[in-house]
């Protein structure tokens, strides 16, 4: 059901090479750094999954503010800086529909990275709520952001520490419908039972529920305001709710964002080509590692070694981004 033309990856997530460098990229998809126009919306349906249509004529910009929840810890804090540097490279550049940049941070308290990175301060969730999950504080930060913040652009673009971003993004969410990844590992089909009980059935079938999680997504700001609040909701009633939380595990909230979207009638156009994330693969590849998970109390070094010959192109790329932000961000790995 695609439309017959390629449309190139936006971003790398850190996960494509975690642990060892045989965490394969899916498809070992392009990394060129063209990008074909904005799609012709006659050929987009909702749910299939897409590839973008080429040499469409340039539209009004339609600006996304990208907004990155994010803790204060250091683990947190270098992906942020990182992904911020990339940000800046494109987006001023041509295909960009890219506008203001926040992080969400929901310490509950202002950190020495407020000048660098844009920062909305929100208060995390009160203590025990989110019972060790702590991924239940995003969110609770997009709704109070979304509540208090002045957000002059009409889209946003919802994002996370891990991301790198390889090109300039256009707005890709058309007539209403957002712009998501689809993930394999999301399968609302398969829960159907559980999904029952926080999507009725009046509210329609079960595949209204797309497979994707809050990120990568483009969404109308105004449609975002309605889905946050459900959103924070489900996620709550899931992770109290004993066979949704075993079910569902560390991607509740994905789920809860899904349900919410769907609830609150928000189709999604799914991007496969969106991000390219790590599938592992069994066995051991040389002795090379890159785990972002190494430095999760400490900061990554300056001039990461690169991986060996036959590595995916992917990786590669990732860990020549994570280096250029590195040696360019003042102040690297400085408490």
């Amino acid at each position: 059901m695609g439309c017959g033309n390629v449309f190139f990856t936006l971003i790398i997530t850190f996960s494509a090479a975690l642990i060892t460098y045989n965490i394969i990229i899916s498809a070992n998809a392009s990394l060129k750094q063209d990008f074909p126009g904005n799609s012709n919306p006659s050929k987009l349906t909702v749910d299939p999954i897409i590839k973008m249509p080429s040499d469409s004529p340039k539209k009004t910009k339609r600006l996304f503010h990208t907004a990155v929840t994010s803790s204060d810890s250091i683990y947190n804090t270098w992906q942020c800086r990182v992904m911020y540097y990339w940000f800046n490279k494109h987006k001023h550049k041509p295909n960009s529909d890219m506008g203001g940049f926040t992080r969400i941070l929901h310490s509950g308290k202002s950190d020495r990275f407020m000048d660098e990175i844009p920062t909305f301060v929100a208060n995390p969730l009160p203590d025990g709520v989110d019972q060790g999950y702590i991924v239940l504080n995003r969110p609770w930060a997009f709704v109070q952001w979304l509540q208090q913040a002045n957000i002059e652009e009409d889209y946003i673009f919802m994002s996370e520490p891990d991301h790198l971003l390889v090109k300039p993004i256009p707005n890709l969410s058309i007539d209403g419908l957002a712009a998501a990844y689809p993930f394999f590992y999301i399968d609302p089909k398969k829960y159907e039972t559980i999904l029952r009980k926080f999507f009725p059935e009046e509210k329609g079938p079960i595949t209204n529920i797309d497979p994707i999680g809050n990120s990568p997504v483009i969404v109308g700001k105004e449609a975002l305001k309605k889905i946050a609040p459900t959103w924070m909701n489900v996620s709550l009633e899931m992770k109290k709710d004993p066979e949704a939380d075993k079910a569902f595990g560390w991607v509740l909230e994905m789920y809860a964002y899904a349900v919410a979207s769907a609830f609150h009638g928000v189709g999604n156009i799914l991007y496969e080509e969106f991000m390219i994330q790590g599938k592992m693969t069994p066995g051991k590849i040389g002795e090379w590692r890159f785990d972002k998970r190494s430095y999760d109390n400490v900061w990554p070094p300056k001039n990461l070694s690169m991986p060996p010959a036959g590595v995916p192109e992917s990786v590669v790329t990732l860990v020549k981004m994570v280096n250029e932000a590195t040696a360019n961000i003042p102040n690297w790995g400085s408490d």
